[in-house]
């Protein structure tokens, strides 16, 4: 872990969320919003990012008052992929950060949620290019929105390269197999329309108001009873590679203790009540 306090957020810990130089963040009501910020290069991961990526992350799963995450990018732009300048051993910025991937050589993976699923939801909220790595954080997102022109793709194979974000495992369980293959064996770019006619995204909107929708959509789901959000998403994907009767197994055992929570009783109150709920997450 870096110790030191060079630059902006160089001290940067699990759980700080403080950002980097290129991953600011930012509270809005219960809802953590962390941006790419590196347009000067279309906010191409970079090892700042990713360091800051991995603390947001972390920041909000350890905190209660976060109930949703929205992850967008700044400058009209949410992620051109990996900096192959840094690829072709040209050097990556933010060398000071080495020694927290030495700490933690899985640090990379966890930030692009290849290794790991906050317990929040999370909302992509995507303008401009979203491609290669942009694409391949995208499917570790829970619900996506972009605007009109925003842009998607797994490049990779026309570079010579592999998807190795976790694509060729995902993307035929996110939308249909014969889509999945023209994306990943093309390296061909896809327009929001035709993103979302395949599944890959939820909503196109108009350039520009993609975080505004990913905040309304954030403001839902914090409305809600926090417990049975985070029950509700994990069930959803630890029962994903199950056969029914044994999802339905699992359902039951995360989806009953639930309704033993003082929040489940309070949801029932505040209806009969006719008013909002206070739910306390326990």
């Amino acid at each position: 872990m870096v110790g030191g306090t060079e630059g902006t957020g160089s001290g940067a810990r699990p759980g700080d969320a403080g950002g980097t130089e290129h991953l600011t963040v930012e509270r809005c009501g219960a809802t953590l919003v962390l941006t790419l910020n590196r347009p000067e290069a279309k906010n191409a991961l970079s090892l700042p990012m990713l360091v800051g990526l991995y603390d947001g992350w972390a920041a909000a799963d350890e905190d209660d008052e976060i109930r949703s995450i929205v992850l967008t990018g700044a400058g009209g732009t949410f992620c051109a992929g990996m900096d192959l300048k840094a690829l072709a051993g040209k050097g990556m910025a933010g060398e000071r950060y080495r020694d927290r991937l030495r700490a933690d050589p899985d640090l990379h993976w966890k930030a692009m949620l290849r290794h790991h699923r906050p317990r929040k939801p999370v909302i992509a909220a995507v303008e401009g290019h979203c491609v290669a790595g942009g694409t391949e954080i995208l499917q570790g997102t829970d619900i996506r929105i972009a605007g009109e022109s925003a842009t998607f793709g797994l490049y990779e194979v026309r570079r010579g390269l592999f998807p190795i974000g976790g694509s060729t495992v995902r993307l035929a369980r996110q939308i249909p197999r014969t889509h999945a293959l023209e994306m990943l064996l093309t390296g061909r770019p896809y327009p929001a329309p035709e993103a979302a006619r395949i599944g890959l995204i939820g909503h196109v909107v108009p350039d520009g108001s993609a975080l505004a929708k990913a905040l309304e959509i954030a403001e839902q789901i914090n409305a809600c009873g926090p417990l049975a959000v985070e029950a509700v998403k994990a069930s959803v994907y630890e029962t994903a590679g199950m056969t029914e009767s044994d999802g339905l197994a699992a359902e039951l055992a995360r989806g009953w203790p639930i309704f033993d929570t003082d929040d489940a009783k309070e949801g029932a109150r505040a209806f009969a009540e006719k008013r909002p709920p206070v739910y306390r997450r326990t």
